[in-house]
């Protein structure tokens, strides 16, 4: 009777054996979480139940799906589902479309007959929002130089920034400076031709001033002719 009696106690106060395991998933998923039994054979079918909060001494606290081992009979919830085999032991619990409320620790408990029979595990679901990762900047930049051989060389950069886009967003084409490429081709021609104009004015200026210059010397021969 004095061993008895311990043995008793000692599974008074240690319980069952309880397994669990840890389910991560993002906001808007269907989670998963596994739990099932040994079957046989059609006399190994039977009852179960999942529940909010670690498995009790019996039941389920706060129950959230009860079967009979054949079918579910109870549901408190249209997204707690079980989309497993019943008829094969696979009681696994499908959370559709998850929410952050539905973090926490889950009980499934699987009815064995006889005392302290039992199989139950606790599972820890942590939901997480989804992240929402954005682009970095994108710079491109291209550099133009006047042909080689011309009198004077010339170069100017254009930079063209795409501004950072959500990964939730449309991509939308970035403003630049010019509106399309034809606009861009014009304002290089343009800064080609200023920068070849400017040696063609300073030879014309120059050929003025010598031509004035030689003016002035026959001028003056010729006053000097007429002295004479």
């Amino acid at each position: 009777s004095y061993f008895c009696m311990n043995w008793i106690l000692l599974i008074l106060f240690t319980g069952p054996t309880v397994s669990g395991s840890l389910v991560k998933g993002k906001v808007g998923q269907n989670i998963t979480v596994p739990c099932s039994y040994s079957v046989t054979s059609s006399q190994d079918i039977t009852s179960m139940c999942w529940g909010r909060d670690s498995c009790p001494v019996s039941k389920c606290y706060r129950p959230i799906i009860w079967t009979d081992g054949w079918q579910v009979t109870e549901q408190s919830n249209s997204r707690y589902m079980l989309k497993g085999d019943l008829l094969k032991g696979d009681v696994s619990l499908t959370i559709v479309n998850a929410e952050e409320a539905d973090s926490g620790t889950y009980c499934c408990r699987v009815e064995i007959s006889g005392w302290f029979n039992d199989r139950t595990s606790n599972h820890k679901v942590v939901i997480e929002k989804a992240r929402i990762s954005t682009a970095s900047p994108h710079t491109y930049t291209s550099e133009q130089t006047s042909a080689p051989g011309s009198t004077s060389e010339s170069s100017f950069t254009i930079t063209r920034t795409w501004p950072s886009v959500s990964a939730l967003e449309t991509p939308q084409m970035a403003s630049g400076p010019c509106s399309s490429t034809s606009d861009c081709l014009d304002v290089s021609s343009n800064l080609q031709n200023a920068s070849v104009s400017l040696p063609r004015q300073q030879h014309s200026e120059n050929g003025l001033y010598i031509g004035i210059g030689l003016c002035a010397v026959l001028l003056a021969i010729l006053i000097l002719a007429l002295f004479l």
